[in-house]
Parts: C-alpha cells; structure tokens; sequence
C-alpha cells in the first residue's frame, strides 16, 4: 500500500492523470472513500489523462458514462444501488470484457463481485478541507505487476 497527501482537487487530478498513463486494457479502478472525499475529483483527472476531451461528472444518476479516449473508460458510480445483481444487471462483466478501463466510484460496493485484479484508490477527508489522504493498493498480477512503476510515478506525491 502506498500512502499520501494531496493539497487541492487540481493536485488530485494531476495524481490521477499519472496513474492514468499506466493504465492498461481491461485495468479497474475502484474509488472508494466518504461522500465528498474527492472520487469524481480522481475520475476527472484519470479520464484527462487517458486523453478524455469532455467534461466528465459523476454517474450518480446515469449509473454508467462511458469516454472514447486511448483507452475506452467506462465510469461507473454504484452508490444507489441496493443489492448486488442490480451491478450485476449493469453489465459491469461485459464493460470488464470489452478491453476498456473501468473506473467504479463507490468500488468497495461491488468489490465482491470483482475479478481479484484491481487498485483500490481511497480517498480520505482530512481536518483541512483541501487536502486528502490518498491510499493506493495494488491487489492481482495486472496492477501489483506494475507496483515499481506505480511508485515511480507517485513519488512526487509521497515525498511531501
């Protein structure tokens, strides 16, 4: 695991589009964390960093956006739901198939349903409204393969 701070949501996303040009076909993303912890935040700067030119929000109410960029993104928040089979019901398997990335605010939800191969991104309020403590943990051969390089590239981060 692998954690740190960032200082405002433009350093969070900077954070995330980093991640972002490690990412591979069929990676997933969980975003976990407390509502207004900086998940659509991490979503907006990961996209960007994938090459998404439109703005991007949160699937709150849609449940699923997806983005054409170097890699397919499907964006996906399964907070409303209630039960398991309705993120079943999604189509989530198909988006997993599809060579794309999945990035899955509220993650920690549909984590059991989940291949074993994925970063769990959680983010973390703090006593300062600006900064976030961000954990990283790699969990499968995909991103846990990529665990050096992943350092490598959030350096700048934990070394503040």
């Amino acid at each position: 695991m692998i954690t740190f701070r960032t200082h405002s949501s433009d350093d969070t996303r900077t954070l995330a589009g980093v991640i972002a040009r490690l990412a591979r076909e069929r990676d997933i993303i969980l975003l976990c964390g407390n509502m207004g912890s900086g998940k659509t935040t991490f979503a907006q700067g990961f996209a960007r960093g994938l090459g998404v030119a439109e703005a991007v929000v949160s699937p709150t109410y849609t449940l699923v956006r997806e983005y054409a960029a170097r890699l397919r993104l499907h964006h996906v928040d399964v907070y409303r739901l209630d039960h398991h089979q309705e993120v079943i019901d999604l189509g989530l398997n198909e988006m997993l198939d599809d060579g794309g990335v999945t990035l899955i605010e509220w993650g920690d939800v549909a984590e059991p349903l989940l291949p074993r191969d994925y970063l769990q991104v959680h983010l973390e309020l703090t006593d300062d409204p600006d900064v976030r403590l961000v954990s990283l943990s790699a969990t499968g051969s995909p991103w846990a393969g990529r665990d050096a390089e992943l350092r490598r590239a959030v350096t700048h981060w934990v070394e503040r």
